[in-house]
């Protein structure tokens, strides 16, 4: 057995797009990549890839799935043996053992944390938006730095109040353990059962991962006291790693696949000034230098990185060492010098994204070309830092991939630096020699053959017999799949008044248990059924939960359900603007449990009519009047659901 902590790493490393681009080529269709798909022959590409999902979905043959079901359908392999190709691919060690206890406690460790961090965030959200220290001192921060009340709840910002351990009493009382308030570095733990609250007076700026959920904080002082940090972090942890995040990314990642190019600044009020001036493919690498982990999280969604600086050439210098790993990594990056005075925050509040793209474009270079400039200012015509400058930038060049590329931007710095290409070629050349001795190094370790593993067996593939309900079934499970975790005032009293907050999840279940109903199709039935177990506010993704499902007829299943086959054209979309299904739950949600339970009751009242003519046939009166008793119970539900619909059925 191969640990989830393993699997987890597969998936990770696993990007969709990449696993299917050694076998199908991809080409950019809007926010996804189309092709032709391998399971079948067809002319016209009907086989989409989803980097941002990381799922893939033919909507010819309507085979689909993640990473590792497609490396079981195109190799033939067992879900275990598909694991571990991609774990040799991506140079992953598996372990194939029971979970130990402590292997066990550690993975519960981690939800409790996630848990404990839902909890921190919807507090601190709570004291902004209904504390009266929160509204006048958070609130107003916020306000005054231009934050729109909307952009303020998207991105969950809250406050802290300037008290000792208010927070933490408050986590205490409410049952959260003091062990994992201290791990996830809400509370500081001192001697003699010393307890404080970390972030305590600052406003509150929660980290999210990919997935959305709170991993970390990020907190700002708004007293002028000089013996207190400006901004203080939650500290490493078992769920939150600085060197493999980035701020804004759960809120940025569609937009980024979809404009193909990701704007990098530094802190978190310059993400959010940015997203709120129209411009929302923008992550912060939250004031550190950036990471390899920070990078293939980017890389994960496009190729195109635009810098941006404030002007403080200390920052600058700081920055551009870590640029180098972007170029390492394959990325094109270019480089935005702001106006003086101007920080991505500011300059972001002065202008509309209209205005602010057209002075990326006009104003933006590529980095070779912005980091020549840049050192050739400082040099002057001293020979020593000028043979200096020339080995740090032909450096650069000699670690980007593509040889292409290196040769374009050996020609221009020849002339930049006015230096002999040859010379530059054979400095570049000296490089790649030593990396090349560095990766013939003898390794110790052999590779182990993979162990042969019988076939799981497969739950029957949708559409394979055709059920009486599908559509109305899976459009609930598509509808709790993808926004259960939302909340929605769809409950009501009887006068139609008062609506009470529920998420779609539980209405949902409450509707289908209160009328004691299952699913038909028996895949749709086991999502249902298996959803119904996942811990209730965990810190599971369930989108992930299910389209990493084991069972390839599940994980097929949920691909298709969220998979979109039709998007708006680039044309059409600027002249009309589609409201999404997130913003209309209130209606869908209901709609869909009418729908389907309307379907079972026509189909209840034509299997009574047939039972109503067998029983007139054989001229049994006492059971047809019974029939027609129930017959007309089964009309008075009817109506009224269809009523709900607003719309008129004719049974015959």
């Amino acid at each position: 057995m191969i640990d989830q902590l393993t699997i987890d790493r597969i998936n990770e490393a696993a990007h969709i797009e990449d696993v299917v681009g050694d076998y199908v080529t991809l080409r950019k269709r809007g926010v996804n990549l189309l092709g032709l798909c391998p399971f079948h022959n067809e002319k016209t590409p009907s086989f989409t890839v989803s980097p941002a999902k990381g799922i893939f979905k033919c909507f010819g043959c309507g085979k689909g799935g993640n990473s590792v079901h497609f490396i079981m359908e195109h190799e033939q392999l067992s879900y275990v043996e598909a694991l571990k190709y991609l774990a040799r691919k991506y140079h992953i060690e598996v372990v194939e053992k029971e979970m130990t206890p402590e292997e066990e406690a550690a993975r519960n460790d981690r939800e409790s944390m996630l848990l404990v961090n839902e909890y921190a965030q919807k507090y601190f959200t709570n004291i902004l938006h209904n504390h009266i220290d929160g509204k006048a001192v958070g609130l107003g921060y916020f306000r005054e730095r231009g934050f729109r009340d909307d952009i303020i709840r998207k991105f969950q910002l809250g406050y802290c109040l300037d008290e000792k351990d208010g927070f933490t009493k408050d986590a205490l009382k409410s049952g959260y353990k003091k062990e994992f308030l201290v791990k996830t570095g809400l509370t500081i733990e001192g001697e003699n059962n010393y307890v404080a609250d970390r972030f305590r007076g600052r406003v509150m700026f929660p980290v999210h991962s990919l997935s959305g959920k709170v991993l970390a904080f990020g907190g700002r002082i708004l007293k002028k006291d000089e013996k207190l940090a400006k901004y203080v972090n939650s500290p490493e942890s078992e769920i939150y790693h600085k060197s493999n995040e980035l701020y804004g990314i759960f809120f940025a990642k569609q937009a980024i696949v979809r404009h193909d190019r990701c704007y990098l600044v530094e802190g978190y009020t310059d993400v959010i000034s940015m997203f709120q001036s129209g411009i929302e493919n923008v992550v912060a690498s939250s004031g550190t230098s950036l990471t390899p982990g920070q990078i293939r999280l980017i890389h994960r969604f496009t190729e195109n990185v635009t810098v941006l600086y404030d002007g403080d050439p200390a920052g600058i210098k700081a920055s551009i060492r870590g640029i180098d790993l972007l170029l390492e990594e394959g990325l094109n990056i270019k480089v935005l010098l702001l106006p003086d005075g101007d920080d991505p925050d500011s300059f972001a509040r002065k202008n509309n994204a209209s205005d602010f793209i057209r002075f990326v474009e006009e104003n933006s270079v590529d980095f070779i070309r912005f980091k020549t400039s840049l050192l050739l200012n400082e040099v002057g015509n001293d020979p020593i830092k000028r043979a200096g400058l020339v080995q740090d930038i032909v450096r650069s060049i000699a670690i980007i991939p593509n040889q292409l590329i290196r040769s374009e931007y050996v020609k221009e710095c020849s002339t930049l630096l006015d230096v002999n290409e040859q010379m530059l070629y054979h400095e570049i050349a000296k490089i790649k020699n030593k990396q090349l001795e560095s990766k013939l190094t003898p390794k110790t370790e052999t590779e182990t053959a993979a162990n042969q593993q019988p076939k799981p067996e497969q739950s029957e593939k949708p559409g394979q017999t055709a059920q009486k309900f599908e559509n109305e079934e899976r459009n609930i499970i598509r509808v709790l799949i993808k926004y259960g975790s939302y909340l929605q005032f769809i409950s009501t009293d009887e006068n139609g008044e008062n609506s009470t907050p529920v998420t779609v999840s539980d209405y949902i279940l409450h509707e289908l248990e209160t009328d004691n109903l299952s699913l038909q199709n028996p895949v749709l039935d086991t999502i249902l059924r298996e959803y119904k177990l996942l811990p209730k506010d965990s810190a599971t993704d369930v989108e992930k939960h299910f389209l990493n499902h084991p069972d390839v007829a599940v994980s097929q299943l949920v691909a298709d359900l969220i998979t979109e086959k039709y998007t708006l054209s680039k044309i059409h979309s600027k002249f009309r603007e589609l409201e999404t299904d997130d913003k209309r739950l209130n209606e869908l949600a209901p709609r869909y449990i009418y729908e389907y339970k309307l379907a079972l009751i026509i189909q209840n009242r034509k299997e009574m009519l047939l039972e109503m003519k067998k029983a007139a046939e054989s001229n049994d009166a006492s059971a047809v009047g019974q029939i027609m008793k129930e017959i007309e119970q089964i009309d008075y539900f009817k109506n009224i659901l269809s009523k709900e619909l607003d719309r008129v059925l004719n049974l015959l």
